[in-house]
């Protein structure tokens, strides 16, 4: 592949015309490709503070696409799996355009053959994160037995103020740097999400779950959070099987999501209702 074959755009939609059954084709491992691709076409780069023009990129050749890759500046650079050669051939391309990447996010072969390249033809230096993902994608769901005492029940449009302390609660524990609040939600990532709660017998809730609308026949369970003092009481099995259960009936063919591979509680919870692993995910600063 050269770097030529690299076909960039700013055009969602035309991205989506030329690379939308490639990337339907294996929802899995492009389920960071097809989620923010849809964003962008349903609520626009705006909305997520892009600074500048998104950018995609599909590896052409022959008709035949191989690759694709988006940008929403300041976000990383999420390229779909490529070959060392793809990967090293994206490098001179996006280098001789002048692009400064601040980081690259992919499966864990990708993202470090990316950084290689990008070290070899810019000079930059990679440190990996210390925060590394695991993509699972769930097989026979088995929810939990006994399931815990409670019930569970879906957030609806006049929960938001619920919706927004969860996610908060969320986001502060994974360290991850935005503000949600009433006035910031409809900018976060948050927003096209539905929520499941697990409430005690007394209406206390207890932990939430979410997932993203169906994509390519395949929606990603995205966030569950139980607080701290509540965890090891089942709830989070609990929320997290009834999420996928509702992302079947839903009419997703696959249902996927990411943890932490450092929590191995998590890990083996996700596993014992029926998910298994996709691909490790990982991430380089490119200072």
């Amino acid at each position: 592949m050269l770097p030529a074959d690299w076909c960039l755009t700013e055009d969602v939609d035309e991205f989506l015309a030329r690379a939308g059954d490639f990337l339907r084709s294996r929802p899995g491992p492009h389920v960071m490709a097809l989620t923010w691709a849809e964003r962008v076409r349903t609520r626009g780069a705006d909305a997520f503070g892009t600074i500048g023009a998104p950018v995609f990129g599909v590896l052409e050749r022959a008709g035949e696409v191989h690759a694709t890759f988006h940008r929403l500046p300041p976000r990383a650079l999420c390229p779909t799996p490529l070959t060392p050669e793809q990967a090293d051939a994206l490098a001179v391309r996006l280098a001789a355009l002048g692009h400064s990447l601040p980081s690259v996010g992919a499966d864990h072969d990708t993202a470090t053959a990316f950084a290689g390249a990008w070290q070899r033809h810019t000079g930059a230096t990679p440190t990996m994160r210390g925060t590394r993902l695991r993509l699972y994608r769930l097989g026979t769901l088995t929810p939990p037995e006994p399931m815990p005492a409670g019930r569970s029940r879906f957030l609806g449009e006049q929960d938001l103020d619920e919706a927004v302390y969860w996610c908060g609660e969320f986001a502060e524990a994974v360290g991850e740097d935005v503000t949600v609040d009433a006035g910031s939600w409809a900018g976060t990532r948050y927003a096209d999400k539905r929520y499941v709660l697990w409430e005690t017998p007394d209406g206390t809730a207890v932990s939430v779950a979410g997932m993203n609308p169906l994509i390519g026949g395949q929606i990603q369970v995205d966030v569950v959070y139980t607080p701290a003092p509540l965890r090891g009481r089942g709830y989070a099995a609990a929320v997290t099987a009834e999420v996928s259960r509702a992302a079947l009936a839903a009419g997703a063919q696959d249902v996927v999501l990411f943890a932490d591979r450092s929590n191995p509680a998590s890990n083996a919870l996700y596993r014992r209702l029926g998910y298994r692993r996709l691909a490790d995910w990982s991430t380089y600063d490119l200072a």
